[in-house]
Formats: structure tokens, C-alpha cells, sequence
């Protein structure tokens, strides 16, 4: 049995993940974050220890860790958690510049544990099947990607995603990452040109970040892909939002809305809702990072598929601050 450490609570996802952690056996030793107050209501909440520093916890002998802190703290705690042997589970986008994002695979790397990068989308059996076609070539030469990516802006649960010095910006270093490790993963290469446009034309009264977006990719073999990230959704949306994506081919067309698994209540309390229904991505990545760490090998999700997805975001900030394309290093 895995023992697992959380460091940070900051982001949205790691209350599903305490429960996908439990569901696969793992100990969940307990948990660390910056903000004391935050960590300690949560630790109580959860039936866990919260330990002061990220020290005393990896002290704990952890074999792992799930990183969870707002992005500007993501290098820290990796770097820590690295030093001490830990195998990393870090949340997406890596970091908030190409330093820090660098720093935390070369980290890794140098302590030859393992780092996988919070891609659930990756496990969506719908969106496997399509990679799989795409690779046998079941629908002739790949030409196009697009996908959306839209949500309800994150600022009532975790305000931090609207602090540009905390999470890198808005909206498209929220939303830009998944499909852009989705299309790459299926070129089996990085694009080698970014373009972007990003906008605050929703809620422009509440926040100076970006709220939405518009991404070109182009990749080394011509084929090109979009990406519309937004936080678009009302408030009292019945969701949190949605991930969609189409892949064209010579040989037609693939469409997919792998989140799309919900029953429509009407009555009770709130008076209209989704009740998701259906497999649970999250649960199939938990349980590849503890495979991983119990087999001593790289999760199939890697700190470097993570890397790239981050700089394309971070190259989007850029072009759309620029008005020019960019072109990605090799």
C-alpha cells in the first residue's frame, strides 16, 4: 500500500482526489498547505493530519506525493518532494513561467523519481478509441483538431485562479493545457507554432485576467488544431463546464464529448441539476501513478507530456499579448 502525501489544497480538484486516493487502497498520510487556516480545515474535513511544513510531512517516509498548491508554488514543493524520493502527481499547468515549469521535470529527472503530469482526459476511454484510430490510421491522413474547453470561472471556490502572479493568468493557463496535450499526444509531436487572441469581454467587471480564447496550433507535419478556452459558463450553470473535441481526417470525421455523462433532475434543491453518471477519469489516473509508483516505472502520463502542454499555454499568453505568432524551441 502506497503511503501518499497532498501537498497544497488549493486547486478544485483535490476534493475528488482524497476519494479516488482511498478508492484504490492507498494511505493518505496527511496533508500540508501554505495557508494554515485553509490546510487545517481541510485536514479536519477529510479525517486527516495537517503537518506544518512540506518537510515534516515527506518526513513521514511517503513514497508519494499529490501537489495541489496554487501553480506559483508548484516548483517549490515538487523540488522538495523530489529531493526526499518522492514519486509526483502535480496538477496542470506545470508552472507559471518556463523556468519553473523546466525546474520541475529537471528535478524529477536529477532524483530519478517519477513525475506524472494531472492529464484525467488521457483516460477517457472515448477519447483512447479515437487516438487509437487516428494511430492505426483507420481514418486516413490526420489534417485537423478542433476542441472547447469551457467553464464557469473558478473565483467562488478557489479565487486564486483569477490572481495572475499566483496561477499565470486566466482563463487559457486554465483551460488551454488538456487539449493541447490531447491533439500532441495524438501527432506524437509537439506543434511548432502557437497563435492566440484571448479576450475579458465576460465579467470584465470582476477580474483584469483573460476569460477567454482562441488558440491556433500548427504541427510539424501540417496538420493544425484550435482550442476555444473560456470561462464562459453563468454561475448557476448545473456544471462545472465541459471538454469537447473533432478530429478531420481524409477519411471523415470523429466528434467526442467524453464528460458528457449526466442525468437531468428537475425539483429539489438546487431546483435544476446534472447528476454525472458513467466512468470516472480521475479514478483511472490515481490509479496509474500508484501503479507506477508500485511497479518503480514512468507513469503513462509523463512530467514531460506535462511540459509541453505548458509551454504551448505559456506560448499563447505570449502571442496573444504580442499579436504574433510564436514558435515553440524544440
Amino acid at each position: 500500500m502506497a503511503r501518499i502525501g497532498i501537498l497544497g489544497v488549493a486547486h478544485l480538484h483535490v476534493d475528488a482526489y482524497i476519494e479516488n486516493l482511498r478508492a484504490a487502497g492507498a494511505d493518505v498520510v496527511g496533508v500540508h498547505d501554505r495557508d494554515p487556516e485553509r490546510g487545517q480545515r481541510w485536514a479536519a474535513d477529510n479525517g486527516l493530519t495537517h503537518f506544518r511544513t512540506a518537510g515534516e510531512l515527506l518526513s513521514q517516509g511517503i513514497d508519494g506525493v499529490v501537489v495541489c498548491a496554487e501553480t506559483a508554488y508548484h516548483r517549490e514543493l515538487v523540488e522538495q518532494a523530489a529531493a526526499a524520493g518522492a514519486a509526483v502527481l502535480c496538477e496542470k499547468p506545470l508552472g507559471v513561467s518556463h523556468e519553473d515549469s523546466d525546474a520541475i521535470v529537471n528535478a524529477c529527472e536529477r532524483a530519478g523519481v517519477s513525475l506524472m503530469t494531472a492529464f484525467p482526459v488521457r483516460f477517457s476511454p472515448a477519447v483512447r478509441q479515437i487516438r487509437d484510430m487516428v494511430a492505426a490510421g483507420d481514418l486516413g491522413a490526420l489534417r485537423a483538431f478542433s476542441g472547447t474547453n469551457q467553464s464557469v470561472m473558478p473565483i467562488h471556490e478557489r479565487s486564486w485562479f483569477v490572481d495572475p502572479a499566483l496561477a499565470g493568468g486566466g482563463a487559457m493557463m486554465d483551460h488551454i493545457v488538456h487539449l493541447a496535450d490531447i491533439f500532441t499526444w495524438m501527432v506524437g509531436a509537439a506543434p511548432t507554432e502557437v497563435y492566440a487572441v484571448g479576450n475579458r469581454i465576460v465579467h470584465a467587471e470582476m477580474v483584469t485576467v483573460e476569460t477567454a480564447g482562441l488558440v491556433m496550433l500548427t504541427y510539424p507535419n501540417g496538420v493544425f488544431a484550435s482550442i476555444d478556452c473560456s470561462w464562459d459558463r453563468p454561475f448557476n450553470y448545473p456544471s462545472w463546464g465541459g471538454i469537447a473535441l473533432s478530429v478531420v481526417a481524409d477519411g471523415g470525421t470523429v466528434d467526442v464529448d467524453p464528460l458528457n455523462q449526466q442525468l437531468t433532475r428537475f425539483g429539489g434543491s438546487p431546483a435544476y441539476g446534472w447528476i454525472p453518471w458513467g466512468l470516472d477519469t480521475n479514478q483511472f489516473m490515481i490509479d496509474e501513478f500508484l501503479a507506477a509508483i508500485d511497479e518503480r516505472r514512468q507513469p503513462s502520463v509523463t512530467g514531460r507530456d506535462g511540459l509541453i502542454a505548458t509551454k504551448i499555454a505559456l506560448a499563447a499568453m505570449e502571442s496573444a499579448a504580442t499579436g504574433a505568432p510564436v514558435t515553440l524551441a524544440d
